[in-house]
C-alpha cells in the first residue's frame, strides 16, 4: 500500500525530541476491554505515561484502568471524543507542568489510542518513531483488515476521504483512523478539535493546512468493528454527520452527496454533531466549557491523586475502514 506524506521536507528543519510519549486512551463503558489495552500500552517502547480519560462510564471502566496501571480522570457524563482528546492532551500537560517539562522539546508526545485495542496497543510504537525522530508531527495508523467480523459499506470512510483531500491535497489511506501520535506543538495547532465524530476529519485538514508534516504508518492494531444491526446503521448515520459539519466548517462540503451538502453547516437535525453517537455530547464540550470540565480537584476523588482531565471516545468513532 502506498502511504501518503504531507508537509515540508522534514530533513531541512528538524532534530528530533528527546521526550517520551503518553498514551491517552478515551474510554466509554469499556471494562471489558481497557485492562487489557493499558497493559499492553505500558509496554510501548517509549512510553512512560498511560491517561485513560473515563467518559461518564456505567460500568467499572474506572476500576479496571485504574488497576491495570492507569492514571484514570473522569467526566461526570459523556462529553463526546473531541472533549475527550483535548481533555486527555490537558490532563498530559499539567503532569508535564508539575514535571518541569514545558518546553516543546522536552514535553510528552501524545498518542492517542482506542480503549479497545486490548493486547495489540503494544504494537503502536512505530506511531511514536517518526513523530521522535522529527520526521513526522502527526503519525495515522493505517490497520490491517480486522480479524472480526462486521464493517459497514465504507460511505463514511469515503466522504471523509474525500474531503481531506479536496481541504488539504492528502490522500488518506484510513481518514477516520484514531491511533495517532502527534507532538504537543501540533495538537495545540488544532485547537479546538472538531466536535464528536469528525475530529479526524479536521485533524487531518488543520494540520496539513498549517504545514505540519503527516504521516500515515502501517500499524498491525486490532479493534472490534462496527457491525450492521439498526443500531449500528443509526451510529453510522450519526459519524457521517459529524464528519459533513467537519468538512462544512473547512470548506469542503463540496465533497459530500449534493443532497448533503446545504444541511451539512447547519444544526438541530437529531443526528447532527449536537450529540454523540448514543451520549447527547454537545459540539462545544471541549474543555473550558460551562458544563462540567475535569480538573484536579474534580477527579482527584474519582481518578487517584493524580492531576488531569476528563474524555470520551465512543470507541467506535475514531477508527480506520473496517469501522466505518
Amino acid at each position: 500500500m502506498a502511504l501518503q506524506a504531507s508537509g515540508s521536507d522534514p530533513s531541512d528543519e528538524a532534530t528530533g525530541i528527546a521526550a517520551p510519549a503518553a498514551v491517552v486512551i478515551p474510554a466509554h463503558d469499556e471494562e471489558r476491554r481497557i485492562a487489557a489495552t493499558v497493559r499492553a500500552a505500558r509496554v510501548v517502547d517509549g512510553v512512560d505515561l498511560v491517561v485513560v480519560v473515563d467518559d461518564g462510564s456505567g460500568d467499572r471502566t474506572v476500576e479496571a484502568a485504574t488497576a491495570a496501571g492507569a492514571i484514570v480522570v473522569r467526566h461526570g457524563r459523556n462529553r463526546g471524543k473531541a472533549a475527550a482528546m483535548e481533555t486527555g492532551a490537558a490532563a498530559v500537560a499539567a503532569i508535564d507542568a508539575r514535571e518541569g517539562r514545558d518546553k516543546p522539546d522536552t514535553a510528552h508526545l501524545l498518542l492517542f489510542l482506542d480503549a479497545d485495542l486490548e493486547e495489540s496497543a503494544a504494537n503502536a510504537g512505530v506511531l511514536i518513531g517518526p513523530v521522535r525522530d522529527g520526521e513526522a508531527a502527526m503519525t495515522i495508523a493505517v490497520l490491517p483488515p480486522q480479524k472480526r467480523a462486521g464493517g459497514g459499506h465504507g460511505f463514511v470512510v469515503r466522504a471523509s476521504r474525500e474531503g481531506i483531500r479536496k481541504a488539504s491535497g492528502f490522500e488518506a489511506a484510513q481518514p477516520l483512523s484514531g491511533q495517532r501520535c502527534l507532538t504537543r506543538e501540533a495538537f495545540d495547532a488544532a485547537l479546538p478539535l472538531a466536535a464528536g465524530f469528525g475530529v479526524e476529519t479536521g485533524l487531518t485538514i488543520d494540520l496539513v493546512r498549517r504545514g505540519f508534516a503527516v504521516r500515515e504508518v502501517e500499524v498491525d492494531l486490532h479493534h472490534r468493528v462496527t457491525g450492521k444491526d439498526w443500531a449500528a446503521q443509526v451510529h453510522r448515520a450519526r459519524q457521517y454527520a459529524h464528519v459533513a459539519r467537519a468538512l462544512a466548517e473547512r470548506g469542503a462540503a463540496g465533497a459530500l452527496p449534493g443532497a448533503v451538502r446545504g444541511k451539512a453547516a447547519g444544526a438541530g437535525s437529531a443526528a447532527s454533531p449536537g450529540s454523540d453517537a448514543r451520549s447527547g455530547a454537545r459540539p462545544d464540550d471541549g474543555v473550558g466549557s460551562g458544563s462540567h470540565a475535569a480538573t484536579p480537584s474534580d477527579t482527584s476523588k474519582d481518578a487517584g491523586k493524580d492531576a488531569g482531565a476528563g474524555a470520551n471516545a465512543e470507541s467506535r468513532s475514531g477508527r480506520g475502514e473496517a469501522g466505518s
